[in-house]
C-alpha cells in the first residue's frame, strides 16, 4: 500500500507543477518522499524477525544481528499512548534491545511470543 501510495502522491506532485502551484508541489513532494522512504524501509528489511533452532535474526537498518537462544530475553510490553494500548515484542540480548510491533511482525506479538518461547523450549532441550 505504501507503494501505491508514493505512485499516487508522485502523480499528485507532477500535477501540481503543471498546474504551477509551487507550495502544493513542495508539500506533496515531501510526503510523497516520506512515504516513499517508508515503503523502501518496509520492503528491504523484511522479514524484520526470523527464528530457526540456532537463535533469532533481526534486521534492522543498521543490519542483521544474530542472537541465541540463551541470550534472547522475550517479553510482551504494552504501553498506553493517547488513549491506545500498544503491545509490542522486546527482544533484549546484553545492551540490544530490539522492539518489534504488529506491522514489523505481520501478527499479534502475543502470538509470536507464544510460537518463539515454543521453538526457544525446544532449542535449549
Amino acid at each position: 500500500m505504501a507503494w501505491v501510495l508514493t505512485l499516487l502522491l508522485l502523480a499528485g506532485v507532477l500535477w501540481l507543477a503543471i498546474g504551477g502551484d509551487v507550495g502544493g508541489t513542495v508539500l506533496t513532494g515531501v510526503a510523497m518522499l516520506s512515504v516513499g522512504a517508508l515503503a523502501l524501509h518496509g520492503t528491504l528489511l523484511r522479514p524484520r524477525l526470523a527464528a530457526g533452532p540456532g537463535g533469532l535474526l533481526a534486521r534492522t537498518v543498521g543490519g542483521a544481528h544474530r542472537y541465541s537462544w540463551s541470550e534472547a530475553r522475550l517479553r510482551l510490553r504494552t504501553t498506553r499512548r493517547l488513549g491506545r494500548d500498544s503491545l509490542t515484542l522486546e527482544v533484549e540480548s546484553g545492551d540490544h534491545l530490539l522492539v518489534f510491533g504488529r506491522i514489523d511482525l505481520g501478527e499479534d506479538p502475543r502470538d509470536v511470543l507464544e510460537v518463539l518461547t515454543t521453538l526457544k523450549g525446544q532449542a535449549l532441550s
